[in-house]
């Protein structure tokens, strides 16, 4: 069944996130589609002319699929405000024409996966938390669903620390799942709310924080500062010396508002599938 996405849309860049870092168990391309468990079915996405076909849909996979492929999104505002206030962006936008940024359906597995990749690089954060979905999620026909809250929050370390995880991290995942957040709350808070709701768990810092406002909630004024990413992102497409620092980053945000996020998204984006402009 076929789900409308606005044109301009390339399927293919804006899902090259789940192929790029290697297998993504819970996101998986599998023969030139995505496939994710949604509920207790799983769902398969292609691209499709004016938007997507996804088999099974209904109402609730509609919701869960809309949000993956970043619909929330307002990509016409977006490239009006680049087209009309800064020609770097402009370029960047229109070089990465089509490109929507998914966003992370589930709040709770966006933050354990941030919890994954703090302090290492993507590739490894992927394979680690792959390791984990499959060792502690449900197997679909060819994905597998992230594993519960409920299942995490029971278990022990040492079930974490096989897949890869620290003693450290895994300690944080496992007080996450056992931790009283209301996620459903955290959607109707102002942004500051969020963060300071989430920083008061333990293993959650700014960084985790700024990316759940931006990869789940897609707060359009999510501004990652303190991302490595980022940093080189900005570097690349702004900078003519070295690394700017995490303050150089913040203050530089304030140019793209209200579109820090998207912004965001395209500089990294641009990086990792177009690289800077010769």
């Amino acid at each position: 069944m076929f789900l409308p996405i606005p044109e301009p849309y390339d399927f293919a860049s804006s899902t090259e996130r789940f192929r790029r870092f290697g297998p993504d168990l819970a996101n998986l391309w599998h023969e030139g589609g995505l496939h994710r468990v949604v509920g207790s079915r799983e769902v398969r996405i292609e691209a499709a002319p004016g938007g997507v076909d996804v088999e099974p849909l209904d109402e609730e996979i509609a919701a869960v699929v809309g949000k993956l492929l970043g619909l929330e999104f307002d990509l016409g505002a977006f490239q009006r405000f680049a087209g009309e206030t800064d020609p770097a962006l402009a370029e960047l936008v229109e070089r990465l024409r089509g490109y929507r940024p998914p966003i992370s359906p589930d709040p709770f597995e966006t933050l354990v996966t941030s919890i994954t990749a703090q302090q290492v690089s993507l590739a490894s954060a992927f394979a680690i938390r792959s390791r984990m979905i499959e060792r502690l999620g449900e197997r679909g026909r060819v994905a597998y669903a992230f594993p519960t809250r409920e299942r995490l929050a029971a278990a022990e370390p040492g079930e974490l620390t096989a897949a890869g995880f620290s003693r450290r991290k895994a300690e944080y995942v496992i007080g996450l799942a056992q931790a009283d957040l209301d996620y459903a709350e955290l959607e109707r808070l102002p942004d500051d709310e969020v963060k300071a709701l989430l920083v008061s768990v333990r293993g959650l810092g700014e960084w985790t924080a700024d990316w759940f406002l931006a990869r789940h909630l897609a707060r359009p004024e999510a501004w990652p500062a303190g991302d490595l990413g980022l940093r080189k992102a900005v570097a690349a497409f702004y900078g003519d010396g070295p690394l700017p620092s995490i303050e150089e980053v913040r203050v530089l945000g304030a140019r793209f508002a209200p579109f820090q996020n998207l912004t965001a998204h395209y500089l990294l984006g641009g990086l990792y599938l177009v690289g800077p402009a010769v």
